[in-house]
């Protein structure tokens, strides 16, 4: 399964990261690579209550794409 992860940066200069694909999981980190691998903990540990308890997973449906605009004044 692929989950589409959205970054936010901090007031603080760290990030938070959530999936519109995963309700309830969210993870916060000093860099993007620490915060996505405590995204990705809270999913999989997510996935895995889910699994236990015989509960429906989670779709991922959400698609994200950047958009790049130069020249902005």
């Amino acid at each position: 399964m692929r989950f589409a992860v959205l970054l936010e940066r901090a007031d603080d200069g760290g990030y938070g990261a959530y999936s519109p694909d995963a309700p309830g999981v969210f993870a916060a980190g000093e860099t993007v690579d620490e915060t996505l691998a405590l995204f990705e903990e809270g999913l999989r540990a997510l996935i895995e209550s889910i699994r236990r308890e015989g509960g429906p997973m989670p779709v991922p449906g959400t698609i994200a794409a950047t958009i790049e605009i130069e020249d902005v004044a």
